[in-house]
Order: structure tokens, then C-alpha cells, then sequence
């Protein structure tokens, strides 16, 4: 893990297209402003955490689980 100290206004580039701003201190809360191209997605971790959760219980679903799925939404019909 790389450790930098910033003040507030400062920022950091990671790469050419990737710009972090340390734009304030409150406390123990710091605000950044994240500058990505519109083609990275971010998340906050516990997102990130979450998504990743969500799309291995989604991987390890059986064709059954979508059968079952399917004949739900039939019946709703």
C-alpha cells in the first residue's frame, strides 16, 4: 500500500487519465474529488463488497434456480 500526505487542495494522478483532490478535512472525515474517465466504474467499498457477493451467489445458481425463477413470473401472468 502506498501512503502519501495531502493537504487540502493537493491532489494526486494515478496514470494519465485518473486525478484525486483532497478537498476538505472535517474531523476524522476527509472529502476527495475523484476525477475517472466515464468508462471506470467506482464504488465504495462496502458496495464493491456487496456487487462481488451478489455476482458469486449469482454464479453458483443452477439452471434449476432459473427454471423455478421463470415459472414464477409465468404464473404471475
Amino acid at each position: 500500500m502506498l501512503i502519501l500526505t495531502r493537504r487540502s487542495g493537493e491532489s494526486l494522478h494515478i496514470g494519465d487519465n485518473i486525478k484525486i483532490t483532497l478537498l476538505s478535512i472535517q474531523g476524522k472525515q476527509v472529502k476527495l474529488g475523484i476525477f475517472v474517465p466515464d468508462d471506470i466504474v467506482v464504488y465504495r467499498e462496502e458496495v464493491y463488497l456487496r456487487v462481488k457477493e451478489e455476482n458469486r451467489q449469482a454464479a453458483l445458481a443452477d439452471n434449476s434456480d432459473l427454471l423455478a425463477a421463470a415459472e414464477l413470473w409465468q404464473g404471475k401472468k
